[in-house]
């Protein structure tokens, strides 16, 4: 059940372009994709909403699974009467896209995929995604966000980007990022799922993201049948933040490819 999601719902709801929903990562907020609504507000419907135990969303402590923040995906779109749509989401948000096209494929017409990846937890990273639930709920979020601030974003990024990813992380609740990572911890392997996609895909990656290398996305383009491959240049594991413009760009091919034909009278 989740229609008690914190989300925007914003532009017009045309029938000549699909509804464009879209994902945040770990651990940051809807805000996120803020230089993508400002985008593609205008001309079509956007739905970003934040996560459960991330930004205005209840905090549910314990452990959240991806099929959980797919199914709270699934309850806000039905509460909000969007039966098909785009769906796009960046690092842990691109695993409960997968997650979600797992579940209910028929309602999802176009992806995004951006710096992220589909394979299973391997047994070190289990271990070390619940420790650091463990010390984030011992220490809170300030020193954990110090640590990894230039591998989310290039240390040559913009101030005002790097204030931005900050003020994401630290204000996150330490509980309900614990119980994300000790879901992601648990995740299943998407690689197979992906041979299947039969919907437009574009796959997206800064070009020096360290979490999700640019060898990621290729294998994930290999894998998927007809699907775009956008490497951002100068841009690390947040290039809708850093390079908006290229993102946003690439996102419009994917969203023509996927929005219904447009037929003329005569």
């Amino acid at each position: 059940m989740a229609p008690f999601l914190a989300y925007e719902d914003k532009g017009p709801h045309v029938a000549t372009a699909l509804p464009l929903v879209l994902i945040h990562g770990h651990p940051f907020d809807r805000t996120m994709w803020a230089p993508q609504v400002a985008a593609f507000a205008p001309d079509r419907r956007v739905i970003v909403p934040d996560l459960r135990g991330y930004g205005a969303s209840p905090v549910v402590p314990g452990i959240t699974p991806l099929s959980v923040f797919a199914e709270d995906v699934a309850a806000l779109l039905d509460e909000l009467r969007v039966p098909e749509f785009v769906l796009g989401g960046l690092s842990m948000g691109g695993q409960i896209v997968m997650e979600c096209y797992r579940l209910f494929p028929e309602r999802i017409r176009g992806l995004l995929l951006a710096d992220t990846f589909p394979a299973a937890e391997t047994p070190r990273g289990r271990t070390s995604r619940n420790a650091m639930a463990e010390r984030l709920l011992r220490e809170g979020m300030g020193g954990y966000a110090e640590e990894v601030l230039y591998r989310m974003v290039a240390p040559y990024a913009r101030p005002e980007v790097v204030a931005h990813v900050r003020r994401m992380m630290t204000g996150t609740s330490a509980e309900g990022a614990a119980a994300a990572l000790r879901g992601r911890a648990e995740r299943p392997d998407y690689r197979e799922l992906l041979t299947r996609v039969g919907v437009p895909t574009l796959v997206v990656v800064g070009e020096d993201d360290a979490f999700t290398p640019v060898s990621d996305a290729e294998a994930m383009h290999a894998a998927i049948r007809g699907s775009e491959l956008c490497v951002v240049r100068r841009a690390a594991h947040m290039p809708n933040l850093e390079h908006p413009t290229a993102f946003n760009e690439a996102l419009s091919t994917l969203l023509l490819r996927c929005d219904p034909v447009r037929t003329g009278g005569g």
